[in-house]
């Protein structure tokens, strides 16, 4: 219950205290962002990613800077709970016209339950639910840009209209030929049927920052006329005289949705009022949940927050029961899902067998190491979640004992307001889209025999899109490490996406060797390695008996991803890298390109990297 009165005379301070924390996080995070413009236009691509990098640590500076003046100018683990709860009040009042309130109801929760015990994980103490709503939020103060910017092409003409929408970006590097780029996009609107009939409101919505991530930025719009909706996402690229491009024009919600992938790095975008850009990007892709658009903006804290009140929603309206996730158990992380959800859950293991030389710090850094990099589409982003409580009736007794018997330091099991409620309570578990197994996925096919054609389709599919991934990860300079197929998932898009961690390397870090020539017959009949093998060294020619045992997978492997199985093929990439070459791995399919951007078949890395 809250409290009748505010009486405590520190509640006030601690909550100015705490959104003065706040504050001085959003303002740094939205200057890195802004940053990313200059950088886009000068061509610094290793800034830009380590900036993305740097960017995902400030959410955790600012609340141990936060929590740390809590405890020293206000004795915060040693006041009584009846303060807290006058705390959380005073903070609703500072939440009256912030521009981004649920961002700081969020932080509020980040930098309460640092300091007060997981009993009080609950409404009276932290934002379970959000008090402050989103809806219409402006900055009406003179000179403040608008979230999002409305042309008409009817007062002009559209080619007009659209060169506007691109010059009022006010980028400082010049476009190689944008009259040309701009009558691309154009063909393409008109080529979609969005003119035969023109409306009186027919007018191009844009968002007033672009979406900058690597080697691009992002013009993110969407036509409407009368009652029909066109997303519309530009890319823009250096192009290869130096100057800018259009590169691409998108306009399903497919392609962006794929560009707003869970595999892919965050977007540095200039947002004043993110929760207006969410609402827009919601009307593109009606069916992407708030939590991963927030993620996909940077403000993965904030996408948490959502996913985990969806999660509890979802549990309120389900019966079924927690079980051990569906294929083969991996070695070092113990994984279980909710058949009605579609997410799983990971936590790392106790005890691994000798093969797997880690530990838990060691696999933490690898998840780390993930989150900050370009995951090219291609590597599942993870949430990670400490002290979550689950009923633990939802539990099948079987994955009950799995835990206990293969990770018992994560596991406890309580009655935590002795009202009788038994809860589970995992100290540390990350939480990821699910996906079906490639393994699994492949055998499907390979049941339905020769004669199937469909089945056929997909064993290609599988296989090609399994050497993509790998060829798309070497371009980021990630050496997946473990490359066995049960490592790789299937999307509900057909996109072959990696996710397990544990083994993953920078390649610039391995040593790419050739296999020795067995040195007389006993070396070539010896069931042990005999030559020497340093930790780093990797042989990719060893790489054919673990992955190539069925003569299907292997004629379609070796037709399309032969030169995986060569040591140059790696060396070639790691040179590149060294040399400090950024390659391009782009969201988006061939065909969407503008063909002058496109080059010629022979320089294409793969099938979806043009």
């Amino acid at each position: 219950m809250f409290p009748q009165r505010l009486d405590a005379p520190q509640a006030y301070d601690i909550a100015k205290a705490m959104m003065d924390g706040f504050n001085r996080h959003y303002r740094l995070f939205r200057s890195e962002s802004a940053r990313a413009k200059h950088r886009f236009e000068t061509a610094d691509w290793h800034g830009q990613q380590r900036a993305q990098r740097e960017r995902i640590e400030f959410y955790d500076l600012r609340v141990k800077e936060c929590t740390r003046r809590l405890e020293k100018e206000f004795a915060a683990q040693d006041l009584p709970m009846a303060v807290w709860q006058q705390v959380k009040l005073h903070y609703i009042g500072q939440l009256v016209n912030h521009f981004q309130p649920e961002l700081a109801e969020t932080f509020f929760n980040s930098v309460t339950t640092k300091i007060l015990h997981r009993t009080h994980f609950h409404n009276d103490f932290i934002f379970v639910r959000p008090v402050v709503s989103t809806e219409y939020i402006e900055n009406e103060d003179a000179g403040a840009r608008p979230t999002y910017r409305a042309y008409y092409p009817a007062q002009q003409t559209l080619p007009e209209a659209l060169r506007h929408m691109v010059e009022d970006f006010g980028l400082l590097r010049a476009f190689e030929d944008l009259p040309r780029d701009l009558d691309g996009v154009y063909q393409v609107i008109v080529g979609q049927g969005m003119l035969s009939k023109l409306r009186s409101n027919f007018q191009i919505q844009v968002l007033s920052s672009l979406f900058y991530r690597n080697k691009a930025a992002y013009l993110v719009a969407k036509v409407i006329n009368g009652y029909a909706q066109l997303p519309l996402v530009l890319p823009l690229l250096h192009g290869p005289r130096g100057g800018l491009v259009i590169d691409a024009v998108l306009t399903g919600e497919d392609d962006v949705q794929a560009l707003f992938s869970f595999a892919r790095a965050y977007f540095m975008v200039d947002m004043e009022i993110p929760s207006a850009y969410v609402q827009f990007l919601r009307s593109l892709m009606p069916g992407k949940p708030r939590a991963e658009l927030y993620t996909a903006l940077g403000l993965a804290k904030q996408g948490k927050t959502l996913f985990y009140r969806d999660f509890l929603h979802h549990l309120r309206y389900s019966s079924d029961k927690f079980r051990m996730a569906p294929g083969i158990k991996g070695m070092v992380m113990l994984v279980f899902d909710l058949p009605s959800f579609p997410y799983v859950f990971k936590l790392i293991k106790d005890y691994y067998p000798p093969q797997k030389d880690t530990t838990r710090e060691q696999v933490k850094g690898k998840y780390q190491l993930v989150k900050q990099h370009d995951r090219v589409g291609r590597m599942a982003d993870t949430m990670e979640y400490s002290l979550v409580a689950f009923p633990r009736e939802r539990f099948e007794d079987a994955l009950i004992a799995e835990i206990e018997k293969f990770a018992p330091s994560q596991l406890e099991i309580s009655d935590r307001d002795g009202d009788g409620r038994t809860e589970v309570i995992i100290r540390h578990l990350y939480i990821e889209r699910r996906m079906v197994p490639l393994n699994l996925y492949l055998q499907e096919a390979l049941d339905a025999g020769p004669l199937d054609e469909r089945a056929q389709a997909q064993l290609a599919h599988s296989v090609i899109e399994y050497g993509n991934a790998i060829k798309d990860l070497v371009a980021a300079n990630i050496f997946p490490g473990d490359m066995l197929w049960k490592n790789f998932g299937v999307t509900r898009h057909g996109k072959v996406v990696f996710y397990d961690y544990d083994e993953i390397e920078y390649l610039t870090d391995c040593n790419f060797r050739e296999l020795p020539t067995p040195r007389n017959e006993e070396d070539e009949m010896s069931g042990e390695i005999w030559y020497a093998v340093g930790p780093r060294d990797v042989f990719p020619q060893s790489f054919a008996p673990f992955l190539l045992g069925h003569p299907a997978v292997r004629e379609v492997f070796l037709q399309h991803h032969a030169d995986l199985l060569d040591p140059a093929f790696w060396q070639a990439y790691q040179q590149r890298i060294r040399q400090g070459y950024v390659h391009d791995v782009f969201p988006y399919e061939r065909e969407r390109r503008l063909a002058w951007n496109v080059p010629a078949p022979s320089v294409v890395l793969n099938a979806d990297s043009p």
